[in-house]
Order: structure tokens, then C-alpha cells, then sequence
């Protein structure tokens, strides 16, 4: 603990955001650059080194944090990258995406503003490449077994990494032309510049994972086949079935599944179109679902030059603060959070009749109606309440040329054919049946990540990868010494 009293002397400092109108102009990161170093010692001093400290069990990578912040404190940036990585393959992922559970769970929350958890780690992260502090670590010597991982999702990657490092031979199989699944073609360039993700990519190889990309298993080649030529299989595919919107009016055209919509921006910043077919450009836009993926949605419009966007949350508007009652310290509770995205829209006004930002809360989609072409002109809505039963007289009505479905996803997509031609058992729930070792019904392949758990945040993607590695050296060794962190029926805290 370098200062004893950071706490009590320093105020919570965030990594400040470039202003709203240069920012939308542009698709690279939000972030002021070179802004969060001159801070971020100071912030890493709020830490309280608390002796039980809750953010680790916040966290399901059971990341060190009270040691990194410490290290951080001092600028010894070498000993603080070893110890962020000991538990995270990716921390310039998460440093960036995610939502930091690890922060609700701070113990200095529970009665002022959380160390800046996140931006310590993001910190971390960059300075370890800018100072080559990130090698690559391939295997003294190699296993003679070989394993397959299919996706190269946060999951699929860190169990690729895991494995390889451990001297098994490893081909990550990806079904689309480029690598990193939604992290690639899913989220915005303004939250991610895919730098960060081409660069570990390159140190993957260098170690020796092999990647095949525009391969889909059970289609372009046979599950069975795959799983004859190699000694494991990891399904990493991810939860990538949408989930529908089954209201009168949704066949007419301009309706689309956000990640319809959002990998054609992603493709446009790599240089494969020179503008998206469904350009959000002088259209007024509604998002229906008030999660990441539809923030996600919504600054792509911002930035493609939409006439309205409105953002629908079938959710009440969460207060500002902690409902000690219903989600009590240390976990994750609903408050009203400002995304980036989310502050474009207000500053912007993007959606004069919402009632925050771009949100109308406790909104519920009753029918789309069209014109003669068979387009999309307007969304009905209503006010619901707790249960989501309509209040009378709330009805509503919203221009819409654009309507962007950002409702959750059920578990894998079944249309390649792999869960089939495997055999593979499901839940009723739609994911993919494994045992407390990660294995499915099939002798030799392992389910992780979304795929299995169903939808949740990249620090449970990259626990999971991690763990089923573990798991899946001990089915090719009989023990292993790779870390664990959970184990496939763990879940967040909760009351």
C-alpha cells in the first residue's frame, strides 16, 4: 500500500473522453490519448489494500488487483504486467470492455467512488506492450497432442494461448475472413481499435497457435471429421443465436438483428466496403433493447449521420445509486450508467422525446407499421410496468426507417450443422449440456464460453477459456498445472 491515506486524499479520476462533437466524427477511440498516465498513479493509490479484498471474487479471472495497484503506485509497470497476466490472457480487452464487476465489488465503494479499477488495468496493459513487456511464450517443448478449437472469441483465444503455451498443438478454426468473433465484427471500433486485437493475435502465432479463418465446422469441413483428426475438440462458437421480436409488422424490410447491422460498420473501418448497405445515414433509428449491444448500436448510427435514434429499454430507469435492499455491496448493482454512446446522444439530443439520453425506459414494441414499398415507417409502443403488463393510455408512436434488434442472444447457431453432426446434447435453454470437467456427452470435446454458459461478459469468456484448457490438458495428460478460475456452474454474485 503506497499511500495509506490515498483514499481519503485523492478523488476518483476517470480516463477523460474526447469531446462529443470531434469524436463522433471519427471512429477511433473514445479516449483522450495519453490522458490516463499522468493519472493513474495517483488513482492506483485509492487503493486500500483491504486485506479481503472483494474485487477478486467480483472478478471470475480472480485478477490481483490490490498487488497491481500497489506496483502501479510505484511505476514498476514489469512486475505489475506479470501479475495482470498471471490471470488474464487479454487485459487490453477487458480494460476496454468490460463492464468492471471488479469495481462494484471494491470495498472503498461501499461509501465513495470505486478505484479506478478498470483504467489501471487498461493502463497496465498498453504500457506492457509500449515497453515490451509481452513476448511471445511459446512451449519449451511440444506434448505431441493436438486440439482444435473452434472460434476465436475471448474463449476460444485464451484456450488456444493456454494450450499452445502448454506444448500442445493447437488450430483455432474461425468461421469468418478475420479472427476475434464479436470482438472483431460485433464491437464498434470506438470502444475497441482492432489493433489492440491484431496484435495478440501476431504473438499467438509467434507462440504457435495456428488459426484457419473462413472455415465454418460442419459445413466447410465436417465436425466429425474434425473431431477424428484431432485428440481434443474446444467449441468456443459462442451464443450467436439472436433472439426475435415475434410483433405484427416485423417482416417488413429495414428491420434488422443488430448484429446484422453492426459488423458491415466494422467491415467499412477495415476497408472491405467504402460505406455500409444499411447505413443508418439521414434515417431516424430505433434501437429495441437497452443493453451494451444496443449502445453499441447506437453510436454506430450517431456516427453515421442518423436523423433521429431512439433507444428503447423494457426496463424501468434505474436510480443513480445503489438499492442497498435489493442489490446490497459487493454486488453488481442496476444504476443508470452514461455510456459513451449514451452521452453522444444527449449532448447531440439524437432523441428529443426520450427520457434520458437516448432511452425511453419501461417501453414495450406493440407492432412496426409500413408504407406501400413494404418499409418500415413507425413503431408502436407502450409504457409498461414492473411485471410488463401495458398502462392504459401510454401508447406511442415513433418515426422509424431503421429498427435495430439488440435483444440477447439464446446460445450457439445450429445452422452450420456442428452441435448435429456431433450429437451434441443441449439444454432446454438452448446452450450446449457439459459436465462439472467441461466436457460434453461427446468423448474428447469441451464446451466453453458462451456457447455453454450462455450470454455473458468477456471476463467470464476468458475465465472460461481458461478453465477448460486446464481442463482439457488434464483429458491429454492425466493432470495439469494451468490455472482454473471457475468452474462451469459458477455464476456472479448475487443476493
Amino acid at each position: 500500500m503506497a499511500d495509506p491515506k490515498g483514499f481519503m486524499t485523492t478523488p476518483r479520476q476517470d480516463w477523460p473522453r474526447r469531446p462529443v462533437a470531434e469524436r463522433v466524427r471519427d471512429w477511433d477511440e473514445v479516449y483522450v490519448p495519453g490522458a490516463l498516465l499522468p493519472i493513474i498513479n495517483k488513482q492506483a493509490d485509492r487503493c486500500m489494500d483491504c486485506g479481503i479484498p472483494f474485487c477478486h471474487d467480483a472478478c471470475p479471472l480472480g485478477n490481483l488487483i490490490p498487488e497491481w495497484n500497489d506496483l502501479v503506485s510505484r511505476d514498476d509497470w514489469r512486475q505489475a504486467a506479470d501479475r495482470l497476466h498471471a490471470t488474464n490472457n487479454f487485459p487490453e480487452f477487458t480494460g476496454r470492455l468490460c463492464p468492471a464487476p471488479c469495481e462494484a465489488g471494491c470495498v472503498l465503494a461501499i461509501n465513495q467512488p470505486a478505484v479506478t479499477i478498470k483504467n489501471v488495468e487498461v493502463a497496465i496493459a498498453d504500457q506492457a506492450w509500449e515497453l515490451g513487456f509481452t513476448p511471445p511464450r511459446p512451449p519449451d517443448r511440444l506434448s505431441g497432442r493436438t486440439v482444435a478449437v473452434i472460434g476465436s472469441g475471448p474463449t476460444g483465444l485464451a484456450a488456444a494461448q493456454q494450450l499452445t503455451r502448454a506444448g500442445h498443438t493447437v488450430a483455432v478454426y474461425e468461421k469468418d475472413d478475420r479472427l476475434g468473433g464479436l470482438m472483431r465484427y460485433g464491437i464498434p471500433e470506438f470502444k475497441m481499435e482492432k489493433h489492440h486485437l491484431d496484435r495478440r493475435l501476431e504473438q499467438m502465432r509467434a507462440e504457435g497457435t495456428k488459426f484457419r479463418t473462413s472455415t465454418a465446422v460442419g459445413r466447410d469441413v465436417g465436425a466429425a471429421e474434425l473431431r477424428a483428426r484431432y485428440d481434443a475438440v474446444v467449441i468456443a462458437t459462442g451464443a450467436t443465436a439472436w433472439r426475435e421480436l415475434p410483433v405484427p409488422g416485423r417482416e417488413l424490410a429495414g428491420i434488422q438483428q443488430a448484429m446484422e447491422y453492426l459488423p458491415l460498420s466494422n467491415r467499412v473501418c477495415e476497408g472491405d466496403l467504402e460505406s455500409s448497405p444499411m447505413s443508418a445515414a439521414g434515417r431516424h433509428v430505433v434501437i429495441v433493447g437497452g443493453g451494451d449491444t444496443g449502445a453499441d448500436c447506437l453510436g454506430t448510427a450517431v456516427r453515421e449521420g442518423a436523423a433521429s435514434v431512439t433507444q428503447l429499454d423494457i426496463y424501468a430507469q434505474p436510480g443513480a445509486d445503489r438499492d442497498e435492499d435489493a442489490e446490497p455491496w459487493p454486488t453488481y448493482p442496476k444504476i443508470y450508467r452514461l455510456s459513451a454512446a449514451h452521452e453522444e446522444a444527449r449532448d447531440l439530443e439524437t432523441a428529443p422525446a426520450a427520457d434520458a439520453d437516448a432511452r425511453l425506459f419501461a417501453a414495450s414494441t406493440l407492432r412496426f407499421t409500413g408504407d406501400e414499398s413494404g418499409r418500415v415507417r413507425s413503431l408502436h409502443l407502450v409504457e409498461v410496468d414492473a411485471a410488463r403488463r401495458p398502462r392504459p393510455g401510454t401508447g406511442r408512436t415513433l418515426p422509424a426507417d431503421l429498427v435495430l434488434l439488440a435483444l440477447g442472444f439464446s446460445g450457439p447457431d445450429r445452422q452450420d450443422g456442428l452441435v448435429d453432426q456431433l450429437g451434441l446434447a443441449m439444454e432446454p435453454r438452448g446452450t450446449i449440456t457439459r459436465d462439472a470437467g467441461f466436457a460434453t456427452n461427446v468423448p474428447g470435446v469441451f464446451a466453453a464460453g458462451d456457447a455453454a454458459r450462455g450470454q455473458s461478459l468477456i471476463v467470464w469468456a476468458i475465465a472460461e477459456g481458461r478453465a477448460v484448457a486446464a481442463a482439457v490438458d488434464r483429458y491429454l495428460t492425466g493432470s495439469s498445472q494451468l490455472p482454473a478460475p471457475i468452474g462451469p456452474y459458477d455464476r456472479p454474485m448475487t443476493v
